[in-house]
């Protein structure tokens, strides 16, 4: 008789809310908190279940549009300050160069979790060309 402890779960956890899962850098699969290796580095593949992140490609596509936003964002409020209060200029390069890189990292990580996660539960992979006979 095999082990309770071993058996595997016939019924999977239900998976989190997308932007929870995302913040927390859980697995889509099981839960786990294993997603990242780094700041916004995925890991291999899940730690605690097994799934293997690399067959997901989600690449870079969120770090220009997160750096877009974010910019303008920043721009407006450097602005505002600007107009309300008339800092030095090195007080701005001060405030804003690492407010600026910690906003785009803080959400790049979000936005890839995110992105792995819809592309698990959507099943999304790599478009494949198939062969069709012509006739002629």
């Amino acid at each position: 008789m095999p082990d309770a402890m071993s058996a595997p779960d016939p019924h999977p956890p239900a998976p989190q809310p997308l932007l929870i899962g995302a913040m927390a850098g859980a697995c889509p699969q099981c839960g786990a908190p294993t997603l990242f290796s780094g700041p916004v580095r995925f890991a291999p593949s899940c730690r605690a279940c097994g799934l293997d992140y690399g067959q997901f490609n989600v690449g870079d596509g969120p770090a220009a549009f997160l750096t877009l936003i974010i910019g303008a964002l920043m721009v407006a409020m450097a602005l505002i300050l600007e107009l309300k209060v008339h800092p030095p200029l090195w007080l701005h390069l001060l405030l804003w160069t690492p407010l600026t890189v910690a906003a785009v990292m803080a959400s790049l990580r979000v936005a890839k979790g995110a992105l792995l996660i819809l592309e698990y539960r959507n099943k999304a992979r790599e478009g494949r060309l198939i062969a069709r006979d012509r006739e002629a």
